[in-house]
Protein backbone atom coordinates (compact mmCIF):
# COMPACT_ATOMS: atom_id res chain seq x y z
CA UNK A 1 0.00 0.00 0.00
CA UNK A 2 1.49 3.74 -0.81
CA UNK A 3 1.76 6.28 0.82
CA UNK A 4 -1.16 8.20 -0.73
CA UNK A 5 -3.43 5.07 -0.09
CA UNK A 6 -2.31 5.02 3.48
CA UNK A 7 -3.14 8.76 3.89
CA UNK A 8 -6.65 7.95 2.28
CA UNK A 9 -7.64 5.52 4.79
CA UNK A 10 -6.55 7.07 7.78
CA UNK A 11 -8.77 9.93 6.87
CA UNK A 12 -11.68 7.59 5.82
CA UNK A 13 -11.22 6.08 9.55
CA UNK A 14 -10.97 9.22 11.37
CA UNK A 15 -13.85 10.62 9.23
CA UNK A 16 -16.18 7.47 9.83
CA UNK A 17 -15.17 7.56 13.64
CA UNK A 18 -16.18 11.18 13.64
CA UNK A 19 -19.36 11.24 11.85
CA UNK A 20 -20.53 8.22 13.53
CA UNK A 21 -19.74 9.87 16.95
CA UNK A 22 -21.44 13.09 15.58
CA UNK A 23 -24.84 10.83 14.58
CA UNK A 24 -24.92 9.41 18.10
CA UNK A 25 -25.02 12.65 20.09
CA UNK A 26 -27.20 14.25 17.10
CA UNK A 27 -29.76 11.24 17.72
CA UNK A 28 -29.36 11.27 21.36
CA UNK A 29 -29.63 15.00 21.65
CA UNK A 30 -33.03 14.72 18.92
CA UNK A 31 -34.76 12.97 21.92
CA UNK A 32 -34.11 15.18 24.79
CA UNK A 33 -34.46 18.18 22.57
CA UNK A 34 -38.09 17.23 21.60
CA UNK A 35 -39.00 16.33 24.74
CA UNK A 36 -37.82 19.39 26.51
CA UNK A 37 -40.12 21.75 23.84
CA UNK A 38 -43.13 19.60 24.32
CA UNK A 39 -42.37 20.27 28.32
CA UNK A 40 -42.24 23.55 27.30
CA UNK A 41 -45.55 23.70 25.88
CA UNK A 42 -47.15 21.67 28.03
CA UNK A 43 -46.24 24.85 31.00
CA UNK A 44 -47.73 27.36 28.92
CA UNK A 45 -51.16 25.84 28.18
CA UNK A 46 -50.75 24.91 32.34
CA UNK A 47 -50.40 28.72 32.76
CA UNK A 48 -53.24 29.77 30.69
CA UNK A 49 -55.51 26.76 32.18
CA UNK A 50 -54.66 28.01 35.78
CA UNK A 51 -54.67 31.74 34.93
CA UNK A 52 -58.69 31.45 33.91
CA UNK A 53 -59.23 28.85 36.98
CA UNK A 54 -62.79 29.73 38.40
CA UNK A 55 -65.52 27.76 40.09
CA UNK A 56 -67.48 27.50 37.80
CA UNK A 57 -65.32 25.91 34.92
CA UNK A 58 -64.28 23.65 37.33
CA UNK A 59 -67.69 22.91 37.57
CA UNK A 60 -67.84 22.70 34.26
CA UNK A 61 -64.69 20.31 33.39
CA UNK A 62 -66.16 18.17 36.15
CA UNK A 63 -68.56 15.28 35.22
CA UNK A 64 -70.71 13.51 37.62
CA UNK A 65 -67.98 11.17 38.17
CA UNK A 66 -65.87 14.26 38.94
CA UNK A 67 -63.45 13.84 36.28
CA UNK A 68 -63.89 15.30 32.57
CA UNK A 69 -61.68 14.21 29.57
CA UNK A 70 -61.39 16.97 26.69
CA UNK A 71 -59.33 16.55 23.22
CA UNK A 72 -59.31 18.05 20.30
CA UNK A 73 -60.86 16.29 16.95
CA UNK A 74 -57.49 14.80 15.94
CA UNK A 75 -56.75 13.55 19.57
CA UNK A 76 -53.80 15.78 19.97
CA UNK A 77 -54.23 17.54 23.07
CA UNK A 78 -56.31 16.33 26.14
CA UNK A 79 -57.37 18.02 29.41
CA UNK A 80 -57.70 16.14 33.02
CA UNK A 81 -58.94 17.28 35.74
CA UNK A 82 -60.17 14.75 38.99
CA UNK A 83 -60.83 15.82 42.47
CA UNK A 84 -58.47 13.79 44.73
CA UNK A 85 -58.73 13.33 48.38
CA UNK A 86 -56.59 15.72 50.91
CA UNK A 87 -54.50 12.52 52.37
CA UNK A 88 -51.28 14.28 52.67
CA UNK A 89 -49.48 17.01 52.63
CA UNK A 90 -50.05 19.22 48.94
CA UNK A 91 -47.26 18.61 46.55
CA UNK A 92 -47.00 22.03 44.42
CA UNK A 93 -44.16 19.83 42.36
CA UNK A 94 -44.71 19.97 38.47
CA UNK A 95 -43.78 16.59 36.89
CA UNK A 96 -43.83 15.10 33.21
CA UNK A 97 -44.36 11.78 32.10
CA UNK A 98 -44.83 9.91 28.92
CA UNK A 99 -47.69 7.51 28.54
CA UNK A 100 -49.79 5.59 26.54
CA UNK A 101 -53.44 6.35 27.01
CA UNK A 102 -56.48 5.36 24.98
CA UNK A 103 -58.88 7.58 23.39
CA UNK A 104 -62.02 6.48 21.90
CA UNK A 105 -60.48 3.45 20.95
CA UNK A 106 -57.09 5.03 19.23
CA UNK A 107 -53.98 4.45 21.55
CA UNK A 108 -51.55 7.04 21.20
CA UNK A 109 -47.87 8.21 23.06
CA UNK A 110 -48.54 10.88 25.09
CA UNK A 111 -46.07 13.70 26.87
CA UNK A 112 -48.25 14.48 30.40
CA UNK A 113 -48.04 17.13 32.74
CA UNK A 114 -48.98 16.46 36.04
CA UNK A 115 -49.90 19.06 39.30
CA UNK A 116 -52.07 19.04 42.08
CA UNK A 117 -53.80 22.05 43.22
CA UNK A 118 -56.36 23.23 45.65
CA UNK A 119 -58.92 26.05 44.86
CA UNK A 120 -61.96 26.56 47.07
CA UNK A 121 -60.33 23.92 50.07
CA UNK A 122 -60.47 21.32 47.40
CA UNK A 123 -57.71 19.34 45.97
CA UNK A 124 -57.48 18.64 42.07
CA UNK A 125 -55.25 16.76 40.14
CA UNK A 126 -54.81 18.17 36.91
CA UNK A 127 -53.08 16.36 33.57
CA UNK A 128 -52.56 17.97 30.39
CA UNK A 129 -51.15 15.75 27.29
CA UNK A 130 -49.67 16.33 24.25
CA UNK A 131 -48.99 13.28 21.58
CA UNK A 132 -45.55 12.57 20.39
CA UNK A 133 -47.03 11.15 17.34
CA UNK A 134 -45.78 13.77 15.33
CA UNK A 135 -42.59 14.32 17.27
CA UNK A 136 -41.95 11.00 16.48
CA UNK A 137 -42.41 11.20 12.62
CA UNK A 138 -40.43 14.85 12.78
CA UNK A 139 -37.53 12.49 13.95
CA UNK A 140 -37.65 9.93 11.79
CA UNK A 141 -37.41 12.33 9.00
CA UNK A 142 -34.96 14.53 10.64
CA UNK A 143 -32.83 11.07 11.31
CA UNK A 144 -33.60 10.11 7.64
CA UNK A 145 -32.11 13.42 6.35
CA UNK A 146 -29.29 13.75 8.87
CA UNK A 147 -28.24 10.25 7.38
CA UNK A 148 -27.69 11.36 3.81
CA UNK A 149 -26.08 14.42 4.49
CA UNK A 150 -23.74 12.61 6.49
CA UNK A 151 -23.19 10.20 3.84
CA UNK A 152 -22.32 12.76 1.61
CA UNK A 153 -20.57 14.73 3.90
CA UNK A 154 -18.38 11.40 3.84
CA UNK A 155 -18.06 10.97 0.25
CA UNK A 156 -17.21 14.42 -0.30
CA UNK A 157 -14.16 14.86 2.68
CA UNK A 158 -12.86 11.72 1.59
CA UNK A 159 -13.06 12.47 -2.37
CA UNK A 160 -11.25 16.10 -1.05
CA UNK A 161 -9.17 14.15 0.61
CA UNK A 162 -7.82 11.96 -1.65
CA UNK A 163 -7.49 14.66 -4.35
CA UNK A 164 -5.62 16.69 -1.63
CA UNK A 165 -3.50 14.11 -0.25
CA UNK A 166 -2.26 13.60 -4.45
CA UNK A 167 -1.91 17.03 -5.10
CA UNK A 168 0.53 16.69 -2.00
CA UNK A 169 1.93 14.12 -2.20
CA UNK A 170 2.48 14.94 -6.11
CA UNK A 171 6.18 16.42 -6.09
CA UNK A 172 7.21 13.31 -3.52
CA UNK A 173 6.04 10.62 -6.24
CA UNK A 174 8.15 12.80 -9.00
CA UNK A 175 11.10 12.67 -6.70
CA UNK A 176 10.70 9.22 -6.84
CA UNK A 177 9.89 8.24 -10.34
CA UNK A 178 12.71 10.90 -11.82
CA UNK A 179 15.28 10.93 -9.42
CA UNK A 180 15.08 6.96 -8.65
CA UNK A 181 13.63 4.83 -10.83
CA UNK A 182 14.66 6.16 -14.48
CA UNK A 183 17.71 6.26 -13.51
CA UNK A 184 20.32 3.82 -14.94
CA UNK A 185 23.61 5.96 -15.28
CA UNK A 186 24.76 8.12 -12.69
CA UNK A 187 26.55 10.81 -14.96
CA UNK A 188 23.54 11.36 -16.65
CA UNK A 189 21.57 12.03 -13.57
CA UNK A 190 19.31 15.52 -13.87
CA UNK A 191 20.15 17.38 -10.23
CA UNK A 192 17.17 19.80 -11.15
CA UNK A 193 15.10 20.13 -8.38
CA UNK A 194 11.52 19.04 -8.28
CA UNK A 195 9.45 22.13 -7.61
CA UNK A 196 7.70 21.77 -4.21
CA UNK A 197 6.70 24.33 -1.35
CA UNK A 198 6.86 21.01 1.26
CA UNK A 199 10.40 21.37 3.21
CA UNK A 200 10.36 17.92 3.84
CA UNK A 201 10.33 17.08 -0.17
CA UNK A 202 12.82 19.69 -0.46
CA UNK A 203 15.22 17.89 2.16
CA UNK A 204 14.67 14.56 0.40
CA UNK A 205 15.21 15.65 -2.92
CA UNK A 206 18.48 17.83 -2.39
CA UNK A 207 19.57 14.47 -0.05
CA UNK A 208 19.21 12.50 -3.37
CA UNK A 209 20.85 14.71 -5.24
CA UNK A 210 23.42 14.92 -2.41
CA UNK A 211 24.01 11.23 -2.54
CA UNK A 212 23.91 10.83 -6.58
CA UNK A 213 27.18 13.32 -6.97
CA UNK A 214 28.82 11.25 -4.45
CA UNK A 215 27.42 7.64 -6.58
CA UNK A 216 28.60 9.98 -9.59
CA UNK A 217 32.18 10.11 -8.59
CA UNK A 218 32.79 7.07 -7.93
CA UNK A 219 30.98 5.75 -10.52
CA UNK A 220 33.83 7.82 -12.57
CA UNK A 221 36.36 6.19 -10.73
CA UNK A 222 35.45 2.71 -11.34
CA UNK A 223 35.51 3.12 -15.11
CA UNK A 224 38.79 4.95 -14.59
CA UNK A 225 40.01 2.00 -12.66
CA UNK A 226 38.68 -0.86 -15.14
CA UNK A 227 40.07 0.84 -17.76
CA UNK A 228 43.90 1.33 -15.82
CA UNK A 229 43.58 -2.22 -14.52
CA UNK A 230 42.70 -3.49 -18.07
CA UNK A 231 45.18 -1.91 -19.63
CA UNK A 232 47.65 -2.81 -17.02
CA UNK A 233 47.14 -6.42 -16.01
CA UNK A 234 46.80 -7.16 -19.94
CA UNK A 235 50.03 -5.98 -21.21
CA UNK A 236 52.04 -7.46 -18.65
CA UNK A 237 49.89 -10.91 -19.27
CA UNK A 238 50.73 -10.66 -23.12
CA UNK A 239 54.47 -9.95 -22.27
CA UNK A 240 54.70 -12.93 -19.85
CA UNK A 241 52.79 -15.34 -22.64
CA UNK A 242 54.74 -14.17 -25.09
CA UNK A 243 58.34 -15.01 -23.30
CA UNK A 244 57.00 -18.44 -21.90
CA UNK A 245 56.04 -19.01 -25.03
CA UNK A 246 59.22 -18.22 -27.03
CA UNK A 247 61.29 -20.21 -23.63
CA UNK A 248 59.30 -23.27 -24.88
CA UNK A 249 60.29 -22.74 -28.52
CA UNK A 250 63.75 -23.54 -27.54
CA UNK A 251 65.42 -26.51 -28.18
CA UNK A 252 66.68 -28.99 -25.60
CA UNK A 253 64.23 -27.49 -22.66
CA UNK A 254 63.98 -30.21 -20.10
CA UNK A 255 60.11 -32.07 -19.68
CA UNK A 256 59.86 -30.95 -16.17
CA UNK A 257 60.42 -27.47 -17.43
CA UNK A 258 58.04 -27.74 -20.34
CA UNK A 259 55.56 -29.29 -18.50
CA UNK A 260 55.76 -26.49 -15.47
CA UNK A 261 55.72 -23.53 -18.37
CA UNK A 262 52.30 -24.87 -20.32
CA UNK A 263 50.80 -24.86 -16.55
CA UNK A 264 51.78 -21.07 -16.32
CA UNK A 265 50.97 -20.13 -20.23
CA UNK A 266 47.61 -21.80 -19.25
CA UNK A 267 47.19 -19.81 -16.18
CA UNK A 268 47.70 -16.71 -17.90
CA UNK A 269 45.04 -17.60 -20.33
CA UNK A 270 42.23 -18.02 -17.65
CA UNK A 271 43.20 -14.38 -15.78
CA UNK A 272 43.19 -13.31 -19.21
CA UNK A 273 39.72 -14.27 -19.96
CA UNK A 274 38.35 -13.53 -16.58
CA UNK A 275 40.10 -9.93 -16.93
CA UNK A 276 38.01 -9.82 -19.97
CA UNK A 277 34.81 -11.00 -18.87
CA UNK A 278 34.82 -8.62 -15.99
CA UNK A 279 35.42 -5.79 -18.16
CA UNK A 280 32.45 -6.62 -20.75
CA UNK A 281 30.31 -7.23 -17.84
CA UNK A 282 31.52 -3.36 -16.36
CA UNK A 283 30.86 -2.24 -20.05
CA UNK A 284 27.67 -3.12 -20.14
CA UNK A 285 26.57 -2.20 -17.16
CA UNK A 286 28.17 1.31 -17.89
CA UNK A 287 25.87 1.81 -21.24
CA UNK A 288 29.38 1.67 -23.24
CA UNK A 289 27.62 0.02 -25.86
CA UNK A 290 25.29 0.91 -28.59
CA UNK A 291 22.12 -0.46 -29.53
CA UNK A 292 21.37 0.47 -33.05
CA UNK A 293 21.33 -3.19 -34.57
CA UNK A 294 18.85 -5.26 -35.75
CA UNK A 295 19.01 -8.39 -34.92
CA UNK A 296 16.29 -11.63 -36.08
CA UNK A 297 16.93 -13.94 -33.54
CA UNK A 298 16.13 -17.23 -35.87
CA UNK A 299 19.66 -15.85 -38.22
CA UNK A 300 21.50 -15.45 -34.93
CA UNK A 301 20.92 -18.98 -33.22
CA UNK A 302 21.25 -20.81 -36.59
CA UNK A 303 24.88 -19.09 -36.57
CA UNK A 304 25.23 -19.96 -33.29
CA UNK A 305 24.57 -24.00 -34.21
CA UNK A 306 27.46 -23.60 -37.23
CA UNK A 307 29.94 -22.32 -34.30
CA UNK A 308 28.99 -24.81 -31.58
CA UNK A 309 28.07 -27.40 -34.27
CA UNK A 310 31.35 -29.50 -32.99
CA UNK A 311 31.41 -29.53 -29.95
CA UNK A 312 27.54 -30.76 -30.02
CA UNK A 313 28.80 -33.97 -32.04
CA UNK A 314 31.32 -34.35 -30.00
CA UNK A 315 29.26 -35.20 -27.00
CA UNK A 316 26.30 -36.57 -29.29
CA UNK A 317 23.47 -34.78 -28.67
CA UNK A 318 20.46 -34.28 -30.42
CA UNK A 319 20.01 -30.24 -31.10
CA UNK A 320 16.34 -29.28 -32.20
CA UNK A 321 15.49 -25.88 -33.41
CA UNK A 322 11.97 -25.30 -33.26
CA UNK A 323 12.01 -21.66 -34.07
CA UNK A 324 9.20 -20.35 -36.32
CA UNK A 325 8.87 -16.88 -35.60
CA UNK A 326 10.89 -14.24 -37.38
CA UNK A 327 11.63 -12.03 -34.44
CA UNK A 328 13.31 -8.86 -34.77
CA UNK A 329 14.85 -6.25 -32.15
CA UNK A 330 16.47 -3.41 -32.02
CA UNK A 331 20.25 -3.98 -29.98
CA UNK A 332 24.03 -4.82 -30.09
CA UNK A 333 24.35 -7.55 -31.98
CA UNK A 334 27.51 -8.53 -30.77
CA UNK A 335 26.07 -8.66 -27.24
CA UNK A 336 23.07 -10.59 -27.95
CA UNK A 337 25.31 -13.37 -30.17
CA UNK A 338 27.19 -13.29 -26.65
CA UNK A 339 24.54 -13.83 -24.71
CA UNK A 340 22.90 -16.78 -26.67
CA UNK A 341 26.06 -18.20 -27.01
CA UNK A 342 26.89 -18.54 -23.15
CA UNK A 343 23.14 -19.82 -22.76
CA UNK A 344 23.75 -22.55 -25.62
CA UNK A 345 27.92 -23.63 -24.32
CA UNK A 346 26.09 -23.88 -20.94
CA UNK A 347 23.34 -26.18 -22.24
CA UNK A 348 26.07 -28.19 -24.21
CA UNK A 349 28.62 -28.39 -21.20
CA UNK A 350 26.43 -29.28 -18.41
CA UNK A 351 24.47 -31.86 -20.46
CA UNK A 352 25.44 -35.48 -20.38
CA UNK A 353 26.05 -37.81 -23.00
CA UNK A 354 23.69 -38.41 -25.86
CA UNK A 355 21.71 -35.50 -24.40
CA UNK A 356 19.39 -32.93 -26.42
CA UNK A 357 18.98 -29.62 -26.35
CA UNK A 358 16.13 -27.91 -27.65
CA UNK A 359 15.06 -24.45 -28.70
CA UNK A 360 11.35 -23.34 -28.72
CA UNK A 361 9.70 -19.91 -29.40
CA UNK A 362 6.10 -18.39 -29.16
CA UNK A 363 4.43 -15.16 -29.31
CA UNK A 364 1.82 -13.16 -27.17
CA UNK A 365 0.54 -10.34 -27.06
CA UNK A 366 2.87 -8.35 -25.33
CA UNK A 367 5.76 -10.56 -25.41
CA UNK A 368 7.91 -12.79 -27.30
CA UNK A 369 9.18 -15.95 -25.39
CA UNK A 370 12.23 -17.71 -26.59
CA UNK A 371 13.34 -21.14 -24.17
CA UNK A 372 16.33 -23.26 -24.22
CA UNK A 373 15.72 -26.46 -23.02
CA UNK A 374 19.08 -29.34 -22.01
CA UNK A 375 18.56 -32.74 -20.23
CA UNK A 376 21.89 -32.05 -18.31
CA UNK A 377 22.81 -32.44 -14.67
CA UNK A 378 20.21 -29.81 -13.45
CA UNK A 379 20.44 -27.18 -10.75
CA UNK A 380 18.87 -27.54 -6.92
CA UNK A 381 17.13 -24.18 -6.03
CA UNK A 382 19.87 -22.36 -4.23
CA UNK A 383 22.22 -22.94 -7.63
CA UNK A 384 19.01 -20.78 -9.75
CA UNK A 385 18.91 -18.24 -6.89
CA UNK A 386 22.85 -17.58 -7.53
CA UNK A 387 22.71 -18.20 -10.87
CA UNK A 388 23.49 -14.86 -11.87
CA UNK A 389 26.20 -13.97 -9.22
CA UNK A 390 29.77 -13.51 -10.54
CA UNK A 391 31.98 -16.46 -9.85
CA UNK A 392 29.92 -18.68 -8.91
CA UNK A 393 29.62 -22.37 -10.72
CA UNK A 394 27.90 -25.59 -10.18
CA UNK A 395 30.46 -27.47 -9.57
CA UNK A 396 33.69 -25.05 -8.21
CA UNK A 397 35.86 -28.11 -9.66
CA UNK A 398 35.35 -27.20 -13.24
CA UNK A 399 38.54 -26.23 -14.42
CA UNK A 400 36.51 -25.04 -17.50
CA UNK A 401 34.03 -22.52 -15.90
CA UNK A 402 35.14 -19.17 -14.14
CA UNK A 403 31.45 -18.36 -12.79
CA UNK A 404 30.77 -15.35 -15.23
CA UNK A 405 28.79 -16.81 -18.23
CA UNK A 406 25.55 -16.03 -16.47
CA UNK A 407 26.67 -12.94 -15.15
CA UNK A 408 27.26 -12.10 -18.34
CA UNK A 409 23.72 -13.42 -20.22
CA UNK A 410 22.60 -11.17 -17.06
CA UNK A 411 24.09 -8.01 -17.57
CA UNK A 412 23.56 -8.29 -21.59
CA UNK A 413 19.69 -9.24 -20.93
CA UNK A 414 19.12 -5.75 -19.09
CA UNK A 415 20.88 -3.62 -20.92
CA UNK A 416 18.69 -5.24 -23.61
CA UNK A 417 15.52 -4.94 -21.61
CA UNK A 418 14.86 -8.73 -21.19
CA UNK A 419 14.01 -10.75 -18.56
CA UNK A 420 15.60 -14.38 -17.76
CA UNK A 421 13.51 -17.06 -16.50
CA UNK A 422 15.34 -20.37 -15.08
CA UNK A 423 13.56 -23.32 -14.57
CA UNK A 424 15.07 -26.83 -13.10
CA UNK A 425 15.49 -29.49 -11.10
CA UNK A 426 18.58 -31.34 -9.91
CA UNK A 427 19.27 -34.19 -12.52
CA UNK A 428 16.28 -33.56 -15.11
CA UNK A 429 17.63 -30.64 -17.14
CA UNK A 430 17.30 -26.80 -17.03
CA UNK A 431 15.17 -24.45 -19.35
CA UNK A 432 16.08 -20.47 -20.03
CA UNK A 433 13.57 -18.79 -21.03
CA UNK A 434 14.49 -15.40 -22.28
CA UNK A 435 11.22 -13.31 -22.62
CA UNK A 436 11.60 -10.05 -25.04
CA UNK A 437 8.87 -6.91 -24.63
CA UNK A 438 6.94 -6.02 -27.31
CA UNK A 439 5.97 -2.42 -27.56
Amino acid sequence: MNLQAKFALYNAITKIAIILVLGLIILLSLETISSHHLDGRLTKKRLKVIANLSSSEIDSLLNIQHSFTDYNILKDEFVVLNIVPKTAKLDTTISFTTERREIEGDTEIYRILNEQFEYDNKRYKLELGETMTAMQAVKTTIRFYMLIVLVIALLVTLITDFAFTKFILKPFYQIIDQKLNKVNDPTSYNYQNIPTHTTDFKILDNSINSLMRKISTLFSLEKQFIANVSHELLTPISILSGRLENILAAENLPEEHENKLLASLKTLNRLKVIINSLLLISKVENDQYVKTDQIHVKDELEEIYETLEDRIQDKKLSYTNEVNEDFKLVGNQALFHTLLVNIINNAIKYNVTGGSIIIKDRLEAHRYLLSIADTGIGMDKKIIDNAFKRFERENDDNEEGFGLGLAIVNSIAKFHQLDINIQSEKGKGAIFTIEFPIL
